[in-house]
């Protein structure tokens, strides 16, 4: 199967090639938390680079719970034209334009002073940057039926501003990961203990979202293929939990893995030996294929065409490519072209694992926010660099969500 081969999915889309612009957080809201002119010229560097199918970053389904601050938020239809803008420069040259949908639960740093939920009341743990995350409330009933509600409230106004899919994240260690999770998931309700039991929460959302969108409107996944935790969501449950989704109607699962603990999702976790390579979640994928109903898509360090086209052949339908199209979004048209150009930014060797992780998603938005002001990208960035001017921008922005937040409650009257 060529790289460059139209892929149909199961409700009859039509994706044009195999290369995927998997999501990254790019933290470029605008003053409202919609996307921001320079979100907007971001995607139109992707959208001109040839992928053919475009995954937007975390979009967040309440305001009030967010993986960082300048994040995108879709709850109601005020800025919907400002949606519309992004979807449309997303499809402008064909490609697929879904949107990530998202709650990070326990994943949302302390300086938001925000609330946050989880399954349960369990804390992350990652050394000393642990104190960054403040110790979550373990949901109750309520608290799930909103969620899932707010999840099907995104994906409906997503379809209205002309998106042609959305993807519910359930991977990196967000709220629908940690209920999959049984280090973050010790609930003794209908939602902890089994498998079945902790996927409840995905499979519903999952229902949900399907019965209320169009049936062209793509419904896709992202899920772990491991969470590189002892005792954590094991790629057997992997398995398990594709098979069931596969008589739910999902057109696509992701397959990456690892979260703020085990961040493998960067290329590295403590299982080195796997990890080590481009296509680093691969063989999980080739594992997992004999029971997908759906096309899996695989996302994990890939930078050469033919790493891609091996994805490819493996059996697994879409080439995920994230960092790469942060340093080349012109990149699969020029394989296309046959160019084989190699994007890689400067390596990262800290013991550290987290603030590894931190620094290397420093480097990448470095290189977006370059792309949004029609820059080149930069990839020799110092990381040590990137992370001190992406934590004062962070800090400032933080200011700015506060007061966001505290103008919104006194307009409710909270």
């Amino acid at each position: 199967m060529s790289l460059f081969s139209p892929l149909a999915l199961p409700n009859g889309a039509i994706v044009p090639n195999r290369i995927a612009k998997a999501a990254m957080e790019e933290n470029m809201a605008d003053n409202d938390h919609a996307p921001s002119t320079e979100l907007l010229s971001l995607y139109r560097a992707w959208a001109k680079g040839g992928a053919g199918l475009i995954i937007t970053g975390n979009v967040m389904v309440d305001a009030r719970a967010m993986t960082g601050p300048g994040g995108v938020v879709l709850e109601d239809d005020r800025y919907l034209e400002r949606f519309n803008a992004w979807a449309a420069v997303g499809r402008s040259h064909g490609a697929q334009m879904w949107m990530q949908i998202n709650h990070p639960g326990r994943q949302m740093p302390a300086a938001l002073g925000q609330e946050t939920l989880a399954p349960s009341a369990i804390s992350l743990d990652i050394g000393a940057l642990s104190r960054q995350f403040p110790m979550p409330r373990a949901m109750t009933v309520a608290d799930i039926a909103d969620v899932e509600d707010r999840f099907v409230r995104t994906a409906l106004l997503a379809e209205r501003a002309g998106f042609t899919g959305v993807e519910i994240h359930a991977a990196h260690g967000y709220l629908v990961s940690q209920f999959l999770s049984p280090l973050s998931n010790r609930r003794t309700d209908r939602w902890g203990g089994s498998l079945e039991n902790r996927a409840r929460l995905l499979l519903d959302i999952v229902s949900a979202v399907r019965a209320a969108v169009a049936p062209g409107f793509v419904v896709a996944v992202k899920l772990n293929s491991a969470d590189f935790q002892r005792g954590g969501f094991s790629p057997d449950d992997a398995r398990s939990v594709v098979a069931m989704l596969g008589a739910l109607g999902v057109d696509m699962v992701e397959l990456s893995g690892g979260s703020y603990e085990a961040p493998a999702m960067m290329g590295s976790a403590r299982d080195e030996r796997t990890l080590a390579r481009e296509a680093y979640f691969l063989e999980f994928a080739r594992d997992i294929l004999s029971v997908a109903a759906m096309p899996l898509m695989v996302t994990g360090g890939i930078r050469r065409r033919e790493v891609a086209e091996h994805v490819v052949d493996s059996g697994i339908a879409m080439a995920g490519i994230a960092t790469g199209l942060a340093i080349e979004p012109d990149l699969p048209r020029n394989w296309q072209r046959g160019l084989q150009g190699v994007p890689q930014l400067r390596p990262i060797t800290w013991k550290n694992k987290p603030l590894a992780a931190s620094a290397h998603m420093a480097a990448v938005k470095y290189q977006l926010v370059r792309l949004s002001r029609q820059r080149r990208t930069a990839p020799g960035v110092f990381p040590g660099w990137a992370l001190v001017l992406s934590q004062a921008k962070a800090k400032c922005r933080t200011r700015q969500y506060r007061r966001w937040m505290d103008a919104r409650r006194a307009l409710s009257g909270a």
